[in-house]
């Protein structure tokens, strides 16, 4: 399809030329899902339904066509849900403090639909996290001999 249309030949009939060449090449033969039916659509808007299979086959969420107000939402409540997931407090520290950097950046300049966001903080989910993750016993100390007892000095007495 990379030839341009003579200008001798009406749009329509050039395009219908080309199809019927390909189709003599073989270039429609073992397509997926020759043979078989389309799938059915029960949606009223087929455009949602075309959007779902489109971000299914080609891995992606749908979180990421949201808005960034609606996005850092979802990243938050995540966030509380899966916390204890994280490794070191300094982890979820770091966490909490990239989350509300990008909170501020969204507020400076907000777009998208107006929706509050309040920052996280950062010691109720470290607390959390504590609390999921209670801090090991520590490690016996070694068998030490025992101290041996303080001497004793007679002390004479100055006169």
């Amino acid at each position: 399809m990379t030839e341009r249309k003579p200008s001798d030949l009406s749009f329509t009939s050039w395009i219908d030329r080309q199809i019927n060449e390909a189709a003599e090449r073989g270039a429609f033969d073992n397509l997926p899902g020759a043979g078989k039916p389309l799938p059915k659509r029960t949606d009223a808007d087929a455009a949602q339904a075309w959007l779902r299979d489109y971000l299914r086959r080609e891995g992606v969420s749908a979180d990421e066509l949201l808005p960034t107000p609606l996005k850092l939402r979802k990243e938050t409540e995540r966030l509380a849900e899966t916390v204890q997931d994280l490794r070191t407090e300094q982890e979820v520290r770091a966490v909490v403090a990239d989350l509300n950097r990008r909170i501020l950046e969204w507020r400076l300049i907000p777009a998208g639909p107006p929706v509050f966001l309040p920052l996280l903080d950062a010691e109720t989910l470290v607390t959390r996290w504590r609390d999921a993750h209670p801090a090991p016993a520590p490690p016996p100390s070694p068998a030490s001999p025992p101290a041996p007892p303080p001497r004793r000095w007679l002390r004479r007495r100055p006169r």
